[in-house]
This record gives C-alpha cells, structure tokens and sequence, in this order.
C-alpha cells in the first residue's frame, strides 16, 4: 500500500478523530480558564469533555484497527487468487 493511510481512512476515523481532538482541546482550555480565575465548578465542567474527547480517539482506533484488518484480509484474497490463477 503506497498512500498514506490518512488519505484512503474511511470518513468515520476522521469524523472521530477530529471529534476526539476538539472535545479534548475544549476541555483543556475549560480547565485553563477555570484554573486560572480560581472556579472550582469550571474545573468539573471541564471533565467530561476531556473524557468524552479521549474515548472518541479510542473509538477512532477501534475504526482504524477493523479498517486495516478489513483490507489485509481482502489483500490476502487477491494475492491467494492471484497464486491460483499462475498455476
């Protein structure tokens, strides 16, 4: 495989990707500025955008992982075939 696996990644790997990237990062700043101006309740406010962040990057490595599984099991195929075709 020669591309890039960003650039052949079915559109659900990078929907959650993204996904995870922008929770995480509004939780992050949350904190910050909770931190920052002393709020307790924005520190907690900031939470469960980080957890929801970090379980959509592990979503988007489960789809990365079936995805490859997917096309190594089809690429095992066409070079089974191929085989059976030269003989």
């Amino acid at each position: 495989m020669l591309n890039d696996f960003w650039e052949t990644a079915p559109p659900a790997y990078k929907y959650a990707v993204f996904a995870g990237m922008g929770l995480t990062f509004i939780g992050i700043v949350i904190l910050v500025i909770g931190a920052i101006s002393s709020t307790p309740s924005m520190t907690f406010i900031a939470l469960p955008f980080i957890g929801v962040g970090l379980l959509a990057h592990m979503a988007s490595l489960g789809l990365r992982g079936r995805n490859i599984r997917k096309e190594l099991k089809a690429a095992e195929k066409r070079e089974a075939a191929r085989k059976a075709g030269n003989q």
